[in-house]
């Protein structure tokens, strides 16, 4: 009768806590079948608090925006609205770009259908002069961190040159499979060809990494996301990083949305003019499903939503900002969201 007893609540103690022995023991992730990958620049994620080291002035309530804690919530609640537009699900990892911090993305992982989900962080500070950084946020249900690590991007000839890392990380999904992320935000077009030398940098220092991963399994499933500031036939991007389009079938990594480029899309609009500054660059062997992951359909998304869009007085749209310069317009971001579904 004790040994009955005894294995009575250890059976209720495990039912307790929400899984018996046989769960456990497998460590089970939920499936990823369906799930979306999101980038997204969020345009100047800041929160209101003035950060020591960080400049950060303008976005203070006194600052020359004016950023108070009404607006920051318009911010968040834009943002989490824009991440899940058109999902039936809440994606199973996001990646943020222009984040002031951990705080804010504490905030956003809370806000609006993202606070169904149990995301945990990513996140590293870099040493950007601005004080941004790269996140990600993880559904920790489908999604086991394995490694993060940040890339360094330095350049020896200009030695007090800062901007943001390169975000790694790895993570395993259901059956086991691991996946290789990257969160990019390269360095800014400002000052135009001078400027092109620091994304040739940042290329090399994220090729270096793909070099190493593919080293160790030539069949690794590899995903490059965010803001690269440069175009597919840019040098950094067709060069460097050696990313080409998926017909290219010498090609070890493919960006999905070369083609979209070529037909005048993008996700970002400049002058009237629009372009692909945000990338979903991938293994070709997650492009061709050889290791327990594929993309349904065989493509990324760029989010060209009317919600996202401010149409002009010619007729024309471009994203929908939170600020003009100093003027205030409520909006969502200066790029659009991009989306890739795993099956």
């Amino acid at each position: 009768m004790r040994k009955i007893v005894l294995l009575s609540i250890l059976i209720t103690a495990c039912s307790v806590n929400g899984f018996s022995q046989k769960e456990s023991k497998k460590g089970s992730l939920q499936s990823f079948h369906g799930r979306a990958i999101v980038s997204y620049n969020v345009e100047n994620l800041f929160d209101t608090i003035n950060d020591k080291g960080v400049i950060d002035e303008e976005f203070l309530p006194d600052g020359k925006l004016k950023w108070n804690s009404e607006r920051y919530k318009v911010k968040l609640d834009h943002l989490a609205e824009a991440i899940t537009m058109n999902l039936a699900e809440n994606p199973i990892v996001i990646g943020l770009i222009e984040i002031e911090n951990k705080g804010v993305l504490m905030d956003l992982k809370r806000t609006g259908r993202l606070g169904k989900t149990s995301y945990e962080i990513a996140h590293k500070d870099s040493p950007d002069a601005r004080g941004i950084d790269c996140g990600l946020l993880y559904d920790k249900s489908a999604f086991k961190l394995l490694k993060m690590e940040n890339l360094k991007v330095a350049i020896d000839s200009i030695p007090d040159f800062k901007t943001r890392d390169i975000l790694y990380v790895k993570g395993q999904l259901e059956g086991g499979k691991i996946i290789h992320l990257f969160v990019n935000h390269w360095p800014s077009r400002r000052g135009g060809e001078s400027s092109e030398i620091r994304r040739i940098q940042a290329a090399k220092v994220a090729r270096a990494k793909v070099d190493q991963i593919l080293k160790a399994d030539p069949k690794a499933n590899i995903v490059l996301m965010g803001d690269f500031n440069d175009h597919p036939d840019n040098v950094s991007v067709n060069d460097v990083l050696k990313a080409k389009a998926v017909t290219d079938t010498n090609a070890d990594l493919v960006d999905l949305f070369e083609d979209d480029h070529k037909a005048g899309k993008g996700t970002h609009n400049y002058k009237g003019e629009w372009g692909v500054l945000d990338h979903f660059i991938i293994s070709k062997a997650l492009y061709n499903g050889t290791a327990g992951i594929a993309l349904s359909p065989n493509d990324g998304k760029i989010v060209y939503e009317e919600k996202l869009l401010f149409t002009q007085k010619d007729g024309s749209k471009k994203p929908s900002t939170t600020y003009g310069g100093p003027n205030y317009y409520g909006g969502y971001s200066d790029h659009l969201p991009i989306q890739l579904i795993l099956k």
